[in-house]
């Protein structure tokens, strides 16, 4: 582990002369081993000379700067039955709010680089080890210091401990203490030896040990937890002459064990956040940041256009590349990271994932007059990374192509699931729709295709230099009872002049002719349409697959066997 001010393994950070990451400790076959970083600012002494690397056996000790730190050989262990101590005494919050500090400075010091100093742990060890030593920072006296977890069943966790250099004996925290604070809710200390004339070893639940008291941890973040904290009366450090001086150290332990709660709240509340990111897009979160989420995201009828990208190329590259599927589930990972990025960054939803394809959706939890645009242009951004990555033979994402589909109209939106898992999802006709969408641009051989709403609202909200909308063809998708008009959303001529405005518009011409029953007409202006549109073809084999005339009791639809 490392040893420094603020080090992620052992924090100094009661001693400004040791740096933030200062030495290296390796503790192996009952040895440790000591190595002085490049980072420290101050050197180590050892055996009273500056040396950079060393190995200490137990019992011996170094030195940087005004701490000596001890390797020491002591064990840890519960005492179950210890005698009954000579004084019990308990705390209540309210009480220890008028106890005050004879040498504030000190305990606000130590109290004012708490925050500072557990932020930086990773993990509930690390952050247990920082704790510990911020006690022993702050509480002169006390000989040893410990974090303790009880369960349910009571039973008793030592999850981490230290003790100072001068104490030579093991480390036994009283259960029954620990049990005792546990079933108060507020502090407890117990004296088993004090000073006078009539103290005595017999009353000494621990050798060297005079008091302990145990401070538990009642917010929810913390449940179960509690500082575990004993010392001796008479040393050097411990100027107090009885169990009443003690109450300092007892209100101390609770100010650190009331900041670790508002701590482990703010470290829950940033793993929150940072899953919902996955999930909301950034002004999502900007909205309900203030809100209870469980209601607001609760689940709620709401208009949203909902976005289906598929790739496509996996069930290719998944066959060639059986013998290397981390691989393969890398390039996917990267290809659904395309696709929820752009529609987070569009202020969606990401819905769902679930194999090679992403789910998004606008309109929940806010909803805005543009979300169909919204929608569309996420459409349009991954459309063209896509198009841009699978040139590139270098890149994970060579080779592959998405299909999108959009469709907006009423549905369920919010936290959707069982009492065991929930997600955040939209579910109704139109989340069905757009998967249909997405499922017919292998059909028509476009990249994205629209229902008729969507097409609506970006022909009014979409400028002509971000994107072309033109119909393509009036369907019955599979399973669904009511026809549809689908519209393709296209980049602007710019950027794909293969496809003129007067192609788009020639198109929608012969689709007139078509819906109307004018199958020569309809099948001439398609061929006057550029080779490059494949998505003409559609109409053009259907129309010749019928020798260039309509159905008995053609009403226009196209019925689409599957999806």
């Amino acid at each position: 582990m490392v040893l420094g001010r603020s080090a992620a393994g052992w924090a100094v950070p009661w001693d400004q002369h040791v740096s933030r990451q200062h030495a290296e400790l390796v503790c192996q076959n009952d040895r440790l081993r000591v190595v002085l970083l490049g980072s420290a600012s101050n050197p180590i002494f050892y055996r009273g000379q500056q040396t950079a690397r060393f190995q200490l056996r137990p019992g011996e000790h170094f030195v940087i700067g005004q701490t000596t730190f001890t390797f020491s050989a002591g064990r840890m262990s519960l005492s179950l039955a210890g005698p009954e101590p000579s004084q019990q005494r308990s705390y209540s919050s309210r009480l220890l709010r008028q106890v005050r500090f004879r040498d504030p400075d000190h305990r606000i010091e130590v109290l004012s680089r708490l925050a500072e100093v557990l932020a930086g742990a990773t993990s509930d060890q690390e952050l247990c080890v920082r704790l510990v030593s911020m006690v022993l920072a702050g509480i002169p006296g006390a000989d040893a210091a410990a974090v303790i977890a009880v369960g349910e069943d009571q039973g008793v966790q030592v999850l981490h401990w230290d003790q100072r250099l001068a104490v030579g004996h093991d480390f036994q925290p009283s259960q029954g203490l620990i049990l005792e604070a546990r079933g108060q809710r507020q502090s407890v200390l117990h004296v088993w030896r004090g000073l006078g004339p009539d103290a005595g070893p017999s009353l000494t639940a621990i050798d060297n040990v005079d008091w302990a008291f145990a401070t538990p941890m009642l917010r929810p973040e913390c449940a179960g937890w509690m500082l575990y904290v004993s010392g001796r009366f008479g040393t050097q450090a411990q100027s107090c002459s009885g169990p009443d001086d003690l109450r300092e150290d007892v209100k101390f332990a609770e100010l650190l064990a009331a900041n670790l709660g508002s701590l482990r709240r703010m470290r829950l509340l940033e793993r929150q956040h940072a899953s919902l990111s996955q999930f909301l897009s950034p002004v999502v979160l900007q909205t309900i940041a203030g809100e209870d989420p469980d209601l607001v995201l609760a689940p709620r009828e709401a208009t949203v256009a909902v976005l289906f990208c598929d790739l496509r190329g996996f069930s290719r590259d998944s066959e060639r590349h059986a013998d290397n599927l981390m691989g393969l589930l890398e390039r996917v990972s990267k290809a659904l990271g395309l696709m929820t990025r752009n529609i987070r960054q569009r202020g969606g939803v990401v819905g769902d994932l679930h194999g090679d394809a992403a789910m998004g959706f606008w309109g929940w939890p806010v909803a805005n007059a543009d979300d169909a645009l919204r929608a569309c242009r996420a459409a349009l951004d991954v459309s063209a990374e896509f198009k841009a990555l699978a040139r590139q033979a270098d890149t994970p994402l060579a080779g592959f192509e998405a299909g999108i589909g959009i469709a907006t109209g009423r549905a369920v939106a919010g936290k959707i699931g069982t009492a065991e898992q929930v997600k955040v999802s939209a579910f109704g006709p139109v989340v069905n729709l757009a998967s249909r969408l997405e499922g017919l641009t292998k059909l028509f051989k476009a990249r994205i295709l629209l229902d008729q709403a969507t097409a609506t609202a970006a022909r009014r909200q979409l400028p002509a230099d971000v994107g072309r909308v033109r119909r393509l063809a009036v369907v019955r998708p599979y399973g669904i009872r009511s026809a549809v008009e689908v519209s393709e959303l296209l980049p602007p001529a710019a950027e794909y002049p293969e496809l003129s405005d007067e192609d788009l518009n020639r198109y929608e011409t012969a689709l007139d002719h078509f819906v109307a029953g004018r199958w020569p007409e309809a099948y001439a202006l398609l061929h006057r349409i550029s080779p490059a549109d494949q998505a003409k073809d559609f109409l053009t084999v259907y129309i010749a697959q019928h020798d260039r005339t309509p159905p008995s009791g053609w009403e226009g639809v196209i019925a689409m066997g599957g999806k």
